[in-house]
């Protein structure tokens, strides 16, 4: 116990000070919500990792997508190094980059305006991000109740307080740049307890190949008359599984809280860096927790009675201290990062995006600091009360609540933040049809589930499906509609612009 106590003192200790260290790099709007822009590849790319993968994956998804896919659930991971990571800082790290800075937008909401020169988009866009955002964050604590009441015997609420004030301290001080040094940090750990409890799971089991022979032994005729289906390649349902890639990979590039990360980016070189940082740190944390909520189905676990979010826990309870310490930190550092970045979108966005310039005309660079700061308190506060609440009576699990505000968010902005970076003739109008057609979906599933035909019926299928639809109405709404040409052009414009580089840096035409 003093161990796992002492991991968690040093933890929380570095994190304040790191918030505290940062204070004067946010003195104003841009320091304090992008850092500046000037924010390095290592920084960067350990920040989006960290915000992407959370307790929700580690305990929600890891646990539940293992069980019902077995060993297959490993592509999940994968499709999240490879759509969610590295086609991402591919296609839209760049683009966002230049395109946010050369229209003056710090945030998502933002971005739709100037692109699409509609304010109240920007106000529609900004709403949608308030509400949904909240479920997703308060899903970030209930990935820990199982853990802390395992290793500590602590009251859930009692944990979640804790977390959420010290999260509080260092994001309202330091800002962008205490959340991005504070995600290396995070990353760190994430990346080394990972490998360490795959490491001792599978020993625990007489190593990798003999844990995969038990798992091939495993059968459940309520899934799949097949021997061996949940160590085979694709497990027991293909589709469901090509779902949930889709939803947890793709899902990411219309995320506000991640492509936010983007705009902060120093420079080029730091992109190209970044892509391949960011890669690599998904393959390990994302296709390592997958891969061992694959060997859930190894141990007893009452699903009916305890639900999903029960198997990595008690995968867990068998490991020596040091481990499950370690394990704790873990999941606390992926909570601890997706949250300030979810609170720090959050507080932004309504700030900049709805009260200025809307319910308060003009607000000075000081005010909007001082407002910001104060909507993280409050929403870090409504996401404590949510999250006890659902906690308390047991409402669902950490799959499903995720997947509502996953679903809704991609559903509406994937398809014209894509489309608006790339394509001149993405119009107003198929933005707006993105917009009501994801969230009203996704609101739909949520409260008349059982309307819907029986595959759509889970959030994350349906949230999938609402991606789909945007990506492919988009287009071809705007054949028919037509945009703005003159403010495209103006957008477009930054694309267009000549610069000098060095030879070390292109190869000249040759004479």
């Amino acid at each position: 116990m003093f161990i796992k106590i002492a991991l968690l003192v040093a933890f929380f200790a570095a994190m304040i000070g790191i918030g505290i260290y940062c204070r004067r790099s946010s003195t104003d709007v841009n320091g304090f919500v992008l850092g500046g822009r000037s924010v390095g590849p290592w920084l960067t790319a350990f920040a989006y990792g960290t915000s992407y993968f959370s307790a929700v994956i580690f305990v929600g998804y890891a646990g539940q997508f293992g069980w019902k896919f077995g060993i297959a659930s490993t592509w999940i991971g994968l499709g999240n190094a490879f759509i969610g990571s590295l086609l991402a800082w591919v296609l839209l790290g760049r683009r966002t980059r230049v395109m946010t800075q050369h229209l003056g937008s710090a945030t998502m909401p933002e971005f739709f305006e100037k692109r699409y020169d509609s304010r109240a988009l920007k106000i529609v866009a900004s709403i949608i991000i308030f509400i949904f955002l909240i479920p997703y964050t308060a899903s970030l604590y209930n990935g820990l109740s199982r853990l802390f009441a395992m290793a500590f015997g602590i009251d859930y609420v009692v944990c979640i307080v804790i977390m959420a004030v010290l999260t509080a301290i260092y994001v309202i001080a330091g800002g962008y740049m205490a959340t991005a040094i504070n995600d290396f940090i995070q990353g760190i750990i994430m990346l080394a307890g990972i490998v360490a409890v795959i490491a001792a799971v599978l020993n625990g089991h007489g190593g990798f190949t003999q844990a995969l022979a038990d798992l091939a032994s495993v059968s459940d005729p309520a899934v799949s008359e097949t021997p061996g289906i949940f160590a085979s390649f694709f497990g027991p349902d293909p589709l469901g599984l090509l779902s949930v890639v889709l939803l947890t990979s793709l899902g990411t590039w219309g995320l506000p809280q991640m492509v936010q990360k983007f705009y902060a980016i120093k420079d080029e070189k730091s992109i190209s860096k970044g892509t391949i940082i960011s890669t690599l740190f998904a393959i390990v944390v994302a296709g390592g927790c997958y891969f061992l909520g694959g060997f859930g189905r190894l141990y007893d676990v009452d699903v009916a009675a305890n639900g999903f979010d029960a198997i990595i826990p008690t995968m867990l309870e068998g490991l020596p201290d040091i481990l499950i310490g370690i394990v704790v930190i873990l999941v606390l550092s992926a909570s601890m990062s997706t949250l300030s970045s979810l609170v720090m979108t959050s507080a932004s966005t309504l700030t900049l995006d709805f009260i200025s310039g809307n319910i308060v005309k003009k607000m000075s660079e000081k005010t909007k600091l001082a407002c910001i700061r104060v909507f993280i308190g409050v929403f870090i506060a409504i996401s404590v009360v949510i999250a006890a609440i659902q906690y308390k009576s047991n409402v669902t699990f950490i799959a499903q609540l995720m997947g509502i505000s996953w679903g809704a968010l991609a559903g509406a902005f994937l398809a014209p933040f894509l489309y608006g970076l790339y394509m001149k003739r993405t119009s107003k109008i198929a933005a707006w049809f993105s917009f009501g057609f994801g969230t009203i979906v996704m609101s739909l599933n949520l409260f008349f589930k059982s309307a819907f035909p029986a595959f759509l019926q889970s959030p994350i299928n349906c949230g999938a499906f609402t991606m789909i639809v945007g990506l492919v109405a988009v287009p071809v709404i705007s054949l028919f509609t037509k945009p703005n040409k003159e403010k495209v052009d103006a957008a477009f414009s930054c694309y267009d612009e000549k610069v000098t580089v060095s030879v070390k840096q292109t190869l000249g035409e040759g004479k």
